[in-house]
């Protein structure tokens, strides 16, 4: 029984050898998504490269001529910082028309001297309409006298909603002069082209002094501070193992020497749902940046990198 057993799991053992050098040889030759090159226990998806996270051409988003460009190819800016200044002078008057026309409006909102008048007279009036009447019934005025002045105190009554109608007008004509004010005051923001994000002027497109119109790019700003690096993985060798949240390590090569790279911890960030004609679909992983000796981003969007999956 004993030699049977082990005459039988030799030839298994040996196919089994044989369908692992088999397995091994089909994904070098058939392009598996996972380098052959990595530790035992550990995979890596292939065709890795550090790519943007955010790359911009910034617009101008108006029309005129460029007063003030204090950037160049290589400046580093903040998120807020004034890359470019179009000329706004007609957006400076226009603002302060607005500004004018809002405080008119303002004022007459808050006058409430015609209310008070009216209702001061509506007073005056119900006393006189009051004095005729009573005139009127020991006979001392005709009826007609007696009953003008009973409809000037309801005149009077409705001069009340009168002003009282006028003085929200006012108050809806102020809103409507602080909307404009709003919009000049915008208008005049929009002649200064701010950076989005932190940033790298990769290129500038403006000159000082050129006349651009809205959607002319000024500059390409990229985000270096933090940078995504790509991937293809095997659909269907390990489809089922790997999904957004799985911890990874990526190794960034800066230089030629294949030895000197930069290993950083991270999680997948993304697995695409599209399998590509090599059963292959798309990772990529959201890593921080470093900065070299010199002050400068070590790693650079082009470079060749791993992601391995422990």
């Amino acid at each position: 029984m004993s030699g049977a057993l082990i005459a039988y799991q030799k030839p298994a053992g040996a196919v089994l050898a044989v369908l692992m050098l088999a397995a091994s040889a089909s994904a070098q030759v058939g392009g598996s998504s996972f380098s052959a090159t990595t530790p035992a226990g550990q995979v890596a998806a292939e065709n890795c490269t550090v790519k943007y996270i955010r790359r911009v051409n910034v617009p101008a988003e108006v029309e005129g001529k460029v007063l003030d460009l204090p950037v160049e190819e290589g400046t580093t800016v903040n998120e807020g910082d004034v890359m470019a200044v179009i000329d706004d002078t007609a957006a400076s008057l226009a603002l302060e028309l607005k500004l004018a026309e809002e405080k008119e409006a303002m004022l007459n909102a808050a006058n409430e001297v015609n209310l008070k008048d009216a209702r001061n007279s509506e007073e005056l009036a119900k006393a006189e309409a009051e004095s005729f009447r009573e005139l009127y019934q020991k006979g001392a005025t005709p009826y007609y006298e007696m009953k003008k002045k009973v409809l000037e105190a309801v005149r009077a009554t409705l001069r009340i909603d009168l002003a009282e109608m006028q003085k929200k007008i006012a108050e809806a004509q102020y809103v409507a002069k602080r909307s404009e004010r709003q919009i000049a005051e915008f208008e005049k923001k929009r002649r200064n082209i701010l950076a989005p994000f932190a940033g790298y002027i990769e290129f500038r497109s403006a000159q000082l002094g050129e006349w651009v119109q809205p959607g002319s790019p000024i500059a390409t700003l990229v985000q270096l501070d933090r940078v995504r690096v790509e991937g293809d993985v095997s659909a269907l060798d390990f489809g089922g193992l790997i999904h957004a949240g799985t911890p990874v390590r990526v190794r960034v090569s800066v230089s030629s020497d294949s030895e000197e790279a930069v290993e950083v911890m991270g999680k997948i960030g993304f697995v695409s749902s599209e399998i590509d004609l090599r059963k292959r679909y798309r990772v990529w992983v959201d890593i921080d940046n470093q900065k070299n000796s010199q002050g400068g981003w070590l790693i650079k969007p082009g470079m060749q990198a791993e992601i391995i999956f422990e």
